[in-house]
């Protein structure tokens, strides 16, 4: 992670202050609970309570002699604390404090990740329903295929989005879990009431087998979420900038007064944050392999997954979080050319509607064979034309073959080149992804 590519909220869940600010709440509540239940003297949780504090630096020094950050963290508290801090860390294990306290920061992370998602839907449905009749060629290939509206494309990624939304609430659920369960999940020295306790206090649920660390296939989904969530925004990122290329121009980023676009070239505008986007989706989808390997550990732990979190933890979620409000604001202010997207659709002289002639042939008696090779002789005279061509040369052509007009008129030609008719089918296709109105 570089400041570059961050959002201070989600850098704040990851400094050392809150890392041990966790750490120190979840020995405090369990030291309260233990109170409770007649394990330690309440007076040593009250004493935790009210004099428990650490020193980042500090906690850095001891670790540098005894190599182990609990054991750090835990003599840093103790130096504050004084003789009562016995009796904290009892019948625990250094991973009850770590794998809690990441439960608890990517609960958090999700949080924003949730709100950042939420945002780039709410951008592309404003945006798809201004332009949910922007008449607009679809492409497949790469290759003109047949209209589509501008609103259209923006409500199938609004779609993708809604359910990334689900994704990450799904994602939030499933990493939510606390463990306070001892070295090997036995729960030999404590309580198990401890951890329930803990888990209700954080706003987690017990993990119910916590061998000595929370289970890693939950953290394997968490990132696999984050993963297909990146996918989506590289998605989108790359329709903005193929409709950005000078030679189709039919959306663009928002080019800022005072911007510069090359070191060399004054004219260019590049679409820079969307290509971005599609480097930061690489990074976040690279967390997804090794929180995958991280889920085989050995026996009841080791920790090859310990290193891989303190990386992966930190930096996919601050770069999918920073994505996220990248995207939203590349959606909010998208230039956008309807009339390019009007030249564009008719750059090929009415192509797109040859299906439709295909279609009305078949109706009127021709095999599907021979309508094919009817209409297709006609569009690939008008294909290897040289451009500009006009936006009725395909109808001109069919006109004058003698072979479709004796199964077509003239108006029934014409009536398969209203371009109205595709889409007629946008109102039901806006209820079925927002709703009625």
């Amino acid at each position: 992670m570089i400041p570059r590519y961050a959002r201070p909220e989600m850098v704040a869940i990851w400094e050392p202050e809150s890392r041990y600010g966790i750490w120190l709440e979840i020995e405090t509540l369990a030291m309260e609970a233990m109170a409770e239940f007649g394990t330690i003297p309440k007076s040593a949780a009250e004493a935790y309570r009210a004099k428990g504090k650490f020193d980042v630096a500090r906690i850095d020094e001891i670790e540098r002699e005894v190599k182990h950050d609990v054991i750090a963290f835990l003599t840093s508290v103790a130096e504050h604390v004084g003789p009562e801090s016995r009796f904290a860390h009892q019948g625990m294990t250094s991973s009850d404090v770590l794998d809690t306290c990441l439960a608890v920061q990517l609960v958090r992370a999700s949080d924003l990740l949730i709100a950042g998602c939420e945002r780039v839907m709410a951008a592309l449905k404003k945006r798809a329903f201004e332009h949910k009749l922007t008449p607009t060629i679809g492409r497949s290939h790469g290759i003109h295929a047949e209209p589509t509206t501008f609103g259209l494309k923006l409500a199938g990624h609004y779609a993708e989005f809604a359910r990334n939304l689900e994704r990450l609430h799904m994602a939030r659920f499933e990493i939510a879990t606390c463990a306070i369960s001892g070295a090997v999940g036995t729960f030999a020295q404590i309580d198990p009431r401890v951890e329930a306790y803990v888990a209700e206090k954080l706003g987690l649920v017990v993990e119910p087998v916590s061998t000595q660390v929370i289970p890693r296939d939950r953290h394997a989904a968490f990132f696999a979420a984050l993963g297909v969530v990146a996918a989506g925004i590289e998605r989108l990122a790359t329709e903005v900038r193929h409709l950005q290329r000078t030679e189709v121009l039919e959306a663009e980023e928002f080019f800022e007064p005072g911007q510069k676009g090359s070191s060399a070239m004054p004219h260019k505008r590049n679409p820079v944050l969307t290509e971005n986007l599609c480097g930061l989706a690489r990074l976040v989808r690279s967390a997804v392999t090794p929180a995958m390997e991280n889920v085989a550990l050995w026996h009841e732990r080791d920790i090859s997954h310990s290193s891989v979190e303190r990386g992966i933890g930190p930096d996919a979620t601050i770069h999918l979080d920073f994505a996220l409000h990248r995207m939203a604001g590349v959606i909010e202010r998208l230039v956008v050319y309807p009339e390019n997207m009007a030249r564009n659709l008719a750059l090929l002289g009415g192509l797109h509607n040859s299906q439709r002639v295909m279609l009305a042939l078949t109706q009127a008696g021709v095999s599907r064979e021979d309508a094919y090779r009817l209409v297709q002789r006609n569009a690939m005279a008008v294909w290897q034309s040289p451009p500009p061509r006009a936006e009725t040369a395909l109808i001109d052509r069919l006109k004058a073959d003698a072979d479709v007009t004796a199964k077509l008129d003239a108006k029934a030609l014409e009536a398969c080149f209203t371009d109205a008719h595709h889409f007629a089918r946008v109102d039901d296709i806006f209820k079925r992804v927002f709703g009625p109105a």
